[in-house]
């Protein structure tokens, strides 16, 4: 095998986020600067920032609102189309039932 192939392992490097000291790890450097952990990521602390560019949010919100709105009048439409067929359906098994006499009378 080939001497010095693998990277020298720290075992205790330090983990900085914004210049202050978070924790130790195991790492092949000894000091690893990070923007971001998970004791400042908002997925880990629970508290959502929404950015609202150009207010998407809102017209989401309202894209929302609208779609909840139709879906009950749809719902009721539905419900209509589906009682006025069946009043056809009954009208034409009505009139297309026999009468009681066959043809040969």
């Amino acid at each position: 095998m080939k001497k010095d192939l693998h990277p020298k392992w720290y075992p205790d490097a330090k983990v900085y986020c914004n210049g202050e000291l978070v924790m130790t790890v195991g790492a092949a450097m000894p000091e690893l600067h990070v923007e971001v952990w998970s004791g400042t990521h908002p997925f880990y602390t629970g508290q959502q920032r929404i950015v609202d560019t150009e207010g998407q949010v809102e017209r989401f919100v309202k894209r929302l609102e609208r779609r909840e709105g139709m879906a009950v009048s749809s719902r009721r439409t539905k419900a209509e189309r589906r009682r006025e067929k069946q009043t056809i359906v009954e009208l034409v098994d009505e009139e297309s039932a026999p009468s009681g006499r066959s043809k040969s009378e």
